[in-house]
């Protein structure tokens, strides 16, 4: 792992899978955006990274509640006793197992604790859905709110004019490797990834991954990617009959090659799978009908896939 001066005092941790930045207050104390995943030795190079520095972490802005995001939130609390800033919805989301349920109602209590646990943590400071700007340890951050990967994503611009934005976009290199890239209502992630055209920043981090001086052609090929994901599942979809979910679901982990070696992986995998079949629902390309006491999904009609 290696820090980035990225521009002033903005500054950025990268890890192997991800970009982290902080806002540099003094030569000590920092303010990190995100937290990083806790396993598979993030947590332990992240700690080295600020200790080797002799950094200081006194404020975690969390852009969402998502493990990779907020895993280490609380454990960087204990350690530096640092406040959290994060979108009250999502706040309230890793405030407790049982609340961490709202994203994984797939799996039982017992299953969330030992996999999700690590996301709980306290939040200090709660951001309104209307706030635009948050001030920490006397730093001003300007919020843009860019709901949709999760319910109440943000994206954070430091005071040197560079944007983090979290998991509203995602770079190339994971554009190549992922077969089903996450998105909690896909309709709303659409129209965030369109609304980022109107930023003007110097710089902008992805945190899956890299740095970027303009992104007006990353936002457009993400906005394909996504559709195009959303494309194949339908394209998977049955024509001549209607398909339970779990039909689907059989269909496209095998058509897309996916592996489901594990319960966990199987959970997440029938998360995202849902939210791109209620997409295609919401643009009338399949019909939703009750048959025999099942819900049965029956294609309409292709999508279109252009973007303007």
């Amino acid at each position: 792992m290696e820090i980035k001066n990225i521009k002033g005092n903005t500054f950025c941790i990268d890890t192997k899978m991800a970009c982290i930045p902080f806002y540099k207050i003094n030569y000590r104390e920092i303010i990190m955006m995100d937290s990083g995943w806790p396993r598979g030795g993030e947590r332990e190079g992240i700690a080295e990274v600020l200790k080797t520095n002799n950094l200081k972490v006194t404020a975690i802005i969390c852009t969402h509640a998502h493990m990779d995001h907020i895993g280490n939130a609380e454990y960087l609390k204990e350690k530096y006793n640092c406040i959290i800033a994060m979108p009250e919805c999502e706040a309230v989301t890793c405030s407790s197992i049982i609340n961490l349920k709202f994203y994984h109602n797939n799996y039982n209590m017992a299953e969330i604790a030992k996999h999700f646990g690590q996301m709980v943590c306290k939040t200090d400071i709660m951001i309104t859905p209307d706030q635009e700007s948050i001030y920490v340890c006397g730093v001003k951050f300007k919020i843009i709110h860019t709901p949709g990967h999760s319910a109440a994503h943000i994206c954070v611009i430091t005071p040197d004019d560079v944007a983090y934005l979290g998991d509203a976009l995602v770079g190339y290199e994971l554009m190549e490797q992922a077969k089903m890239p996450y998105s909690y209502s896909l309709t709303d992630d659409l129209k965030s990834k369109e609304k980022l055209y109107d930023l003007n920043c110097s710089k902008y981090i992805v945190a899956h991954k890299d740095i970027y001086d303009d992104i007006t052609k990353l936002i457009k090929d993400n906005i394909k990617f996504y559709k195009d994901t959303a494309n194949s599942i339908y394209d998977v979809i049955d024509k001549n009959g209607s398909m339970t979910m779990e039909e689907i679901f059989r269909s496209v982990t095998k058509n897309f090659n996916i592996s489901l070696d594990n319960r966990v992986k199987y959970g997440l995998t029938e998360t995202i799978l849902v939210s791109y079949v209620r997409y295609l629902n919401e643009k009338g390309m399949l019909d939703l009908s009750m048959e025999n006491g099942l819900y049965k999904y029956l294609k309409k009609a292709p999508i279109c896939t252009n973007v303007y």
